[in-house]
């Protein structure tokens, strides 16, 4: 075409054409335009260069693309099913992509370049008609998996495992029958920073933030996990025949972070069927417990917080405990600084350096603190029951 060999110039131009190809999608579709700047650099972008080069392949061999060879375009589908993109704004950015390639390819072309235009037009109706089958097949695909899903036996037999419910009848409906032991995860995840904000952008790096969280979860379990998951967290339910140990489980939290570029806490119990409720609700309390006292995400179990737990229960020590900090209501610094100082192991450079202040300031304010409560931290009774006043006030509220 103009003296140039189509397939060579498609390749030559296929980065500067993906750079206004993107261009024009985050301009003209809304819901692209949304969409993390992860997505768009990434995997879209990969999709826009893959599809220009392997129509290149096409031009040069003279033979059309055979159905199996749109993998990478499947998968991208599938994807964007997941992430709950339409199916219509897919198709139309391929549309999109494809004219301005077809306008770079046909550009200057010549009365007596007819012949090869016509022939390359076959080409590009053909590929792009086999290139809509293929990603709205894998989309719809995803699609129906989704849908079933929610309504499918996995389903009810989690809501049958967290109620308590005889698990004979759902085996018999579903064909699912319970492990011998499960490793209950309650989760609590930071957002990302794609999620602070609203509109698609939020709701998709959301949606992004749990399949990947369940896509760990399912590699360590081996098989599906059970789980009620959304943008904040949720309840897990990993099958075994044997129990895991913590560390594996600590491990596992570690990893679901990472893959979803977030800050993960848990809490987590191993149990038979039978003990699954009673395990929620005492992971649910666990994790309320640690983001209460402020601790690091990770994975805790009761024995991490267990006089927190103790305290948190009803008692007639709650009350006297909270009063020992009476004292210090009027001086919120003090508290404030009490809180650190316990935290940090009674570390007055490492307290000092997380309220932005000189370390004699700490040891002025702990003196007060001292003064006016009576208890000094440095006697370990007296830490002791100042650790106690503390989760006694969290308490109370």
């Amino acid at each position: 075409m103009a003296g140039r060999p189509l397939a060579a110039h498609l390749r030559a131009r296929a980065p500067v054409l993906t750079r206004r190809v993107l261009a024009r999608l985050l301009d003209e579709l809304p819901v692209y335009a949304e969409l993390p700047q992860e997505e768009i650099a990434g995997d879209i972008a990969g999709i826009v260069q893959h599809s220009l080069r392997q129509f290149a392949d096409v031009l040069e061999r003279r033979r059309p693309a055979g159905a199996g060879e749109f993998g990478r375009q499947r998968d991208s589908a599938a994807l964007r099913a997941e992430e709950g993109v339409p199916l219509e704004a897919i198709l139309t950015a391929y549309r999109i992509g494809a004219a301005m390639a077809w306008d770079e390819l046909a550009a200057g072309a010549l009365p007596s370049d007819l012949p090869d235009l016509q022939e390359a037009l076959g080409y590009f109706v053909d590929f792009q008609a086999r290139l809509a089958t293929s990603v709205s097949g894998s989309y719809l695909e995803v699609r129906q998996v989704l849908d079933s899903q929610e309504q499918g036996g996995r389903h009810a037999l989690m809501t049958a495992l967290l109620a308590g419910d005889p698990l004979d009848q759902i085996a018999r409906r579903t064909g699912l029958r319970p492990a011998a032991r499960y490793a209950v995860l309650a989760l609590a995840f930071t957002r990302t920073a794609d999620e602070r904000g609203a509109g698609q952008r939020a709701r998709v790096a959301a949606r992004r933030k749990i399949r990947r969280v369940r896509t760990v979860l399912d590699r360590f379990a081996g098989e599906p996990a059970l789980t009620a998951l959304d943008a904040s967290g949720g309840t897990a339910l990993l099958p075994f025949a044997a129990p895991p140990s913590f560390d594996l489980l600590h491990d596992l939290v570690a990893q679901a972070g990472k893959a979803a570029d977030t800050r993960v806490t848990a809490a987590a119990e191993v149990t038979g069927p039978s003990g699954i409720p009673a395990a929620v609700a005492q992971t649910a309390e666990v994790i309320d417990l640690v983001r209460g006292t402020g601790r690091p995400p990770g994975l805790y179990r009761l024995a991490d917080v267990l006089l927190d737990y103790q305290l948190s229960r009803p008692s007639g020590a709650l009350v006297p405990l909270a009063g020992l900090l009476e004292p210090l209501d009027r001086k919120p610094e003090l508290l404030h600084t009490l809180r650190r100082y316990l935290a940090d192991d009674l570390d007055r450079r490492a307290t000092a350096a997380a309220l932005h202040v000189h370390p004699n300031t700490v040891a002025y304010r702990v003196r007060r603190i001292c003064e006016l409560t009576g208890l000094d931290p440095a006697r370990p009774t007296d830490l002791q029951l100042l650790n106690a006043a503390l989760v006694a006030r969290r308490s109370l509220g």
